[in-house]
């Protein structure tokens, strides 16, 4: 089941680009966001279910699944995702947060989540940018994203303690910077060392601007490249702490951090009482999940033992034939 933190950040993946991705020379697994009793998983990529069992993280226990854009490398694994959560649909629970394209493709490009999946889920929500979502006491928004896919969006999650800024893929452009401000911590998503590499995503010189710009009491770099893993992203991370004097991590596969160290009192706090106009408020999702779980786990191991019951009965009549 793992180990239980009140609030974390753990890192199921922080390969980028498709090099990384498909040599696994990084994991792809996305992010797990733990606040309280609520787990979100954000952009589960290829090998997700995989990081989960190694960093121990039990996917039953995913409140919502927040995915930004519809790239495989962010989204690949989003219906084993809904498949673990949901037993196959046997309970059916959890919220899916993404953009448009997640759930009903795009011009040129199917959805990777499946309909028998959408299925499985309590609610799924289309977010554009600027519209919001609460989860309990968690305000969590849409903010812009500039990349490749139109319409892929990053995510802040505002919480009582402190507040996440989580950028997605995109370019560095002003009216980004303005979407990340206010957050104490700041992950970024930077694939490339040069900004000649990739039209389409950050860059390190871009990370220094933002993070200068932003001034987060926390910058975590992941999403790496091939470039960036081949520099040595310990090395040019100190290299961009050096410049913002900001306090900047390179993220590991299975990396744990906890937010609320880097909280302060005057940070933005929850504006989960928003108006109904303003954003959709999601049902409150209350802790009486483990029940249900032991309740559904003692049914099924129950169906377990009876069919092994029957295949031994049936095994010892063909012996005694």
């Amino acid at each position: 089941m793992g180990v239980k933190i009140a609030s974390s950040i753990i890192f199921l993946g922080t390969g980028g680009d498709s090099y990384v991705v498909g040599k696994q020379l990084r994991a792809s697994g996305g992010i797990i966001l733990q606040i309280n009793d609520d787990q979100y998983h954000i952009d589960p990529g290829p090998g997700a279910l995989v990081m989960a069992k190694e960093t121990g993280i039990n996917l039953r226990a995913n409140t919502a699944l927040f995915v930004t854009h519809n790239h495989l490398n962010h989204c690949n694994d989003i219906n084993a995702v809904i498949d673990a959560m949901t037993y196959g649909g046997f309970d059916k629970k959890g919220v899916l947060v993404a953009n448009n394209a997640v759930i009903n493709g795009s011009e040129n490009h199917q959805p990777f989540l499946q309909k028998y999946y959408r299925d499985c889920l309590e609610k799924f929500i289309v977010l554009e940018e600027g519209r919001k979502v609460g989860v309990n006491d968690v305000e969590i928004k849409a903010i812009r994203a500039k990349h490749s896919e139109l319409g892929a969006i990053g995510f802040k999650f505002i919480t009582p303690d402190y507040t996440l800024a989580y950028t997605g893929d995109t370019i560095y452009s002003a009216e980004t910077i303005s979407e990340y401000e206010n957050s104490n911590v700041l992950v970024l998503n930077v694939p490339c060392l040069k900004k000649e590499e990739n039209k389409n995503n950050l860059c390190k010189e871009d990370a220094i601007k933002i993070i200068k710009k932003v001034n987060p009491r926390l910058a975590i770099i992941t999403h790496f490249g091939i470039n960036f893993l081949k520099a040595d992203p310990l090395y040019e991370v100190r290299e961009i702490q050096k410049e913002t004097s900001c306090q900047v991590v390179a993220a590991k596969d299975g990396m744990v951090i906890n937010p609320i160290s880097y909280a302060v009192e005057e940070g933005q706090k929850s504006l989960y009482k928003y108006a109904k106009k303003e954003g959709v408020r999601l049902q409150e999702f209350k802790s009486k999940e483990e029940e249900k779980v032991k309740e559904l786990n003692e049914m099924i191991d129950k169906q377990t033992q009876l069919g092994n019951e029957t295949s031994g009965d049936v095994l010892k009549e063909n012996k005694e034939e």
